[in-house]
Order: C-alpha cells, then structure tokens, then sequence
C-alpha cells in the first residue's frame, strides 16, 4: 500500500522495491512439509522473512527467505529487519494460475491498514513489514513423472499427456488421449525437454506438435504445453527451470503429404554442410592403451569366464622383492593380467649378462657401472604401459647370517631397512619372494606372516622350480581357538608330507619344510657358485605360474585361507573357473613335469612359527638384530629345533644298540 508523497521541491517520491530472494534451504524446508504436514491442505502460512542493511552499492534491496522462514519465532540474523508474510501455496499449476492475485495483494494492504488504524503496528511495527508469497509446488509433478516412467517400464518418458484436477494432477502416456480427457477438458502436452534456454523449447517438441495436429487437430485449435526440465543442481533434483506456454497448433490434414523435413546441423561456416571434427587431441594414446589392454581381459570373460572377477585383479598392489630374472618375468605376467600397481625392491646393478635373460633391461643399461635394477624396472614398466603405478626402491634387505653390527651407522641403516621393508609390506596386497639365495627371504617371511599378507615365492634351480603360497596367518582370536590342533599335527608330520583338505591358514611357508635355520648361503663360495644356473627358460615358466598362482587365489571366494588342491585333484572338479588353487607347484624340467605338493606349516618353522612372530612383535628389531648378529644355532634354539636334533640323535644311537643286541 503507499499514498502519493512529495519532496520539498515537488517532486513525487519514489521508492525502491523488495526483490525476492529465495534460499534453496526455503524450497527444500517447503517439500519436506508439503509431503508431510501440508499435503492438499492450502489454508495460508505464517512465514517469516528478513532484510538487511549494508549490501555494496548497486545490488537490489533484497527481502530474503531462509530454511528458518517457518518458524516465525525464530532469531533473526544480525543486522536484518524481520518481515512477516504468508504462504500461499496451491496444489495445482490451473489453481495458481488462475488465482486472484489482485484480491490477495489487496486483502494483505487492508491487514496493514488496520494494524495502521489500532494502533497494533505501535506496538509491534513488524506489520508495517507484510509481504505474500504465492507458489505452485511441483514436487508432486516430478513424482508424478518418475511413476510414469515406472509404470511405462522406461525412464524417462520423452512425451506425455497432463490433467488437473480440483486438487491434484494426473498424467498418463499419449497413446491414452481419448480415454484420459474429457471433450470439455484442457489438454497438456508434457515433454522432456533436453533445451537449456530461458525461452525456447528444444527440437522433440517439433514432431509432438505435428503428431497432435495430425490426430486430435479437429478437436484442438491450442494446447498448453509444459517443457519438462529435469536438472540436477548442486546434488539436488531441480524442476524449476521448466517452461509453460500456451500454443497454436500446426495445420495437418490426413490427406496431406509428409510435411517439409528439417534438421541438418550447420558447419562451422553456418552452411548445411558436413561437420568436420578433430578428435586427435581427445584420442589420448594412453587411455586407448588402457582401453586396448582391458579389452583382451573382457573378452576373457565375456566368452570363456564369466565369473572371473576382474576388479580384483586390477586393484591388487604387488610388491615385487627382486628385480631380477624371476622379478622381471613376474611383473610382465603381471601387467598381462591388467594389475596397475607394481613396485619393485633390489640392491643391485645391472650388468652385461642381464638384458637377455631380463625383459625390463636394455644394453645401455649396463653401461657406466649400470642402472639401478629397481629404478630401471619401474621407469621400463611406463614405458611399456603408462596406466601402470610403479616405483623402484634400491635398498638392501637384512638377512640371517650377515651380520650388521660393525658400526654404529651400519646398524643404523639396516634398522632404516627394517622399517621400510615393514611398510612397504603394510601398503601392498601380494608380497613376491623372487631374490637369489634362501636367506634373503626370511625377513619378507617374518612380516608378511605377521601381517597377515598373501606371499607368493618363486625359486629355481638348474632345471627345477618351485613356485608356492604361503599359509595365510588366521587373526590372532581365530589363531587361538586352532593352535592345539594346529601344533599337533604339524608336530607330528613335521610339515613335509602331502596331504589334502588342508585349509590355507594351516599351509607351510617357504621354511617349514626345513629343519635347518637359514645362513650366509654365499660364504666360501666362489663367484660363479654364489650365482642361480639355470635353464634359461626356466624363470619364464616359474614366473608366470607365480603370477597365475596369485590370480587362482585372489578369485577364489576364501582367498588366501582356500583349500590347496594337490596332484590327486586334477580329476575332480576345481575350486574355481580358473581351476585348481595349490600349495605349492614343483617342476622338472628335464622330464617336463609338475606335481602340486601340499605341506603344513611347521609348529618348528624358523620363520613363520609362533615362537618366532611372537618374538618379532614383542621386540621388533632388537630381536631382529640378534637373528642378523648370531648364527644359524639362534634360531633353532628359539624354535625347538635344536633339542629335536638331540631328540633324533638319540634315538638314532638307541636303535643301532637294539641292532647289536639281535
């Protein structure tokens, strides 16, 4: 409400008015109480608003509406006067377009006309500050439509119909026209409109006229149409940016012929032209290496496996300890399976003799002393396939028998060695033990037992290999309940038989199967006997049944705890679609042939046994040093070995005296 007013001067004074400025929280605090406390109900709201005073010149006076705008007796934000209002909100599109708005705005100017006359607005001048705010939900239209897609059995719906009713609105497909309308009735269209334009309607809509015209024309002069917009703004559904509009049909007669067609894009030069597009810049040779890659995998298993589960062995981290012959083989096999995460670990240079019988290197490689093998391995592995994540750690992995305890700083480094050998361990899903002698393994053996991680080991000699899991260590509560039975028969087997039904927890490790403690493997030998011979094939084979090995495991449901299949298996029916999952593979080369041993862990064993985690956790590398500084004799003391060789030599001796006695 307002009367004329003049300056001094004579001019007549004006004033600037409220823009509205809605907050999403509003919109979203309305849908929530539409639902489930207004529903049809259409009865006006109090609501609450607020202004403020200190905007930047040239920004409107806002009257802003909040989440809180409901309740009324809500603090309002600093610096802002408060204004009191009332919500009027229809049920239908028809009843607030047809609504008296004039009515509304002039019963609203008489509220403040009277607070102004009884003196009300004196006492609380907040009524001087009275605004009406109209609005048409369309929460219940976007329902509406997703039911329909529903009902239709597709999502979206591109076209159809729509019906309002004195409190609700109803939509059905188009194929439904004469039995969902009236002759009296107003007729919607509804499209799913793909336009972003504030004012015009996208292309679909060109045809829906045209079907109209042609089929209901002679009932039809205009329809209302409703460009249906179905956004997503900000993580939230937005319909708002929908349009309506009342239209003039188009002329179609049944008689006429198909209608002039339209629709070929314009060229660059605004001509009805082919469109040239360069999509060298977008066709990036790496992501077409990881698509060509994963293809050959997804043939796999769309034509031969289908169970195989590829996202398991893509996301496996490996760690590879050794970047030699075997290391090499393996991280190929690897990459052939799609695994994007390999890092490698080796202390060693490489040297003439390698390129031919090590895949990753090259001749310039060996040339000014050599390349670090774990460095050049990693860098080879990018070149190859970009996709793959690799590193290189050219560091030293403490051993039993090589003593570290000459220097301050020698101890120093090899705890260093420790400790990054323990993470690196921590970071990855599968360890490799591919290094050249027995002892190099014992460390990796330690903490991967301890840290519950599946360890795959590959060892050669002349024409012989073995490639195994390691028993996969139960968590400590499930350790506990076992240990009895556990103990007992492995004590009794002393973990060197066959067996089968053996789950992976009570698999032996890469020592169980000895009753020796490892040592320095290369003290007094010369330099060609401290290095492996082997066939040269051999690394290849070993290699890629490691690696085959780890795959047959990760797919099988239990994992690194599934029952290892043996030589009696090969008949009967295989744990997994890729097959068997053994223990242990051994093979012959000079006669071409494997058997797949299975053996239990050693209640004994030098590495993986209880005594020797226990030990390690209690003490960590104290007890580690005392293993590096001290003989094999440590170990086997720690362990009980020692006491069942005096065991073995005594009964040896009882039974040669029985034989002199008979």
């Amino acid at each position: 409400m307002a009367l004329d007013s003049k300056t001094e001067g004579g001019l007549k004074l004006q004033f600037v008015p409220f823009t509205s400025a809605v907050d999403a929280g509003f919109w979203h605090e309305l849908t929530q109480k539409k639902l489930n406390i207004y529903q049809l109900d259409e009865t006006p709201k109090d609501i609450k608003g607020f202004y403020y005073n200190g905007d930047p010149v040239g920004l409107p006076a806002r009257l802003t509406l909040q989440f809180s705008a409901f309740d009324v007796n809500a603090p309002t934000p600093a610096r802002c006067c408060p204004a009191v209002g009332s919500l009027y909100n229809t049920n239908t599109l028809e009843l607030f377009k047809s609504c008296d708005k004039k009515a509304l705005l002039e019963k609203a100017a008489e509220e403040i006309w009277d607070s102004i006359r009884s003196g009300a607005a004196l006492d609380d001048v907040v009524l001087l500050n009275k605004f009406l705010l109209l609005t048409f939900s369309i929460k219940d239209f976007q329902r509406l439509y997703d039911d329909l897609c529903l009902r239709e059995g597709s999502s979206p719906q591109p076209y159809f119909l729509i019906r309002y009713n004195e409190n609700s609105i109803s939509m059905a497909p188009l194929k439904t026209f004469h039995e969902f309308y009236n002759d009296s009735e107003k007729v919607t269209l509804g499209f799913y409109d793909p336009s972003t334009l504030s004012q015009y309607p996208g292309w679909p809509l060109r045809n829906l006229l045209v079907l109209a015209s042609y089929h209901w024309g002679s009932r039809l002069q205009s329809v209302e149409i409703i460009c249906f917009r179905d956004r997503t703004l900000q993580g939230e559904r937005d319909i708002k940016h929908s349009l309506i509009f009342e239209i003039q049909l188009p002329q179609v007669t049944p008689n006429q012929g198909c209608p002039k067609a339209a629709g070929w894009e314009k060229n660059q030069k605004g001509g009805m032209g082919p469109r040239m597009v360069n999509l060298s810049e977008c066709m990036d040779p790496k992501r077409l290496a990881e698509s060509s890659v994963d293809l050959n995998l997804k043939l796999m298993r769309w034509r031969l496996v289908p169970t195989l589960d590829l996202d398991k062995v893509i996301s496996a981290k490996c760690l590879l300890l050794g970047a030699g012959t075997l290391g090499c083989n393996v991280a190929r096999t690897l990459m052939g399976w799609g695994v994007r995460n390999i890092t490698f670990v080796d202390n060693a240079k490489i040297s003439y003799s390698n390129p031919v019988r090590q895949p990753l290197y090259e001749f310039e490689d060996c040339l000014n002393g050599g390349k670090s093998k774990a460095f050049a391995a990693a860098e080879k592995l990018q070149k190859i396939f970009p996709g793959v994540v690799t590193r290189g750690f050219n560091m030293s992995i403490p051993m039993p028998g090589h003593p570290v305890n000459f220097s301050e700083d020698t101890m120093d480094q090899a705890c260093k060695d420790v400790e990054k050998l323990e993470g690196l361990i921590n970071e990855h899903d599968v360890i490799f033990l591919l290094m050249d002698t027995r002892e190099s393994r014992w460390l990796p053996t330690v903490i991967a037992a301890s840290q519950k991680k599946l360890v795959i080991n590959a060892a050669l000699g002349f024409d012989t290999f073995v490639v195994m899991r390691h028993g996969l260590k139960k968590p400590k509560q499930e350790e506990a309940i076992d240990s009895h039975s556990q103990a007992a028969s492995s004590s009794d087997l002393l973990g060197s038989s066959l067996f089968s039904n053996i789950p992976g927890y009570k698999l032996g490790c890469y020592f169980c199967n000895d009753v020796v403690a490892p040592g320095d493997s290369t003290r007094d030998r010369t330099l060609d006997q401290q290095c492996t011979v082997s066939r040269p094939g051999l690394a290849m084979i070993a290699g890629a049944l490691a690696v085959e090995l780890m795959i047959s495991v990760i797919q099988h449901p239990e994992g690194g705890y599934a029952i290892a299949s043996s030589s009696e298996d090969r008949m009967n029916e295989p744990p997994t679609s890729l097959g068997l999952v053994p223990h242990q593979i051994r093979g012959f080369l000079s006669r071409f042939d494997n058997v797949l041993p299975v053996s239990l862990a050693f209640d004994k064993c030098t590495a993986c046994s209880s005594k020797i985690l226990e030990q390690y956790e209690k003490d960590g590398f104290l007890f580690l040093a005392q293993v590096f500084n001290s003989s094999h004799s440590f170990l086997e003391d720690l362990t009980g070995l020692t006491l069942l060789h005096q065991e073995t030599q005594a009964a040896e001796i009882w039974d040669l005296s029985d034989d002199e006695v008979i």
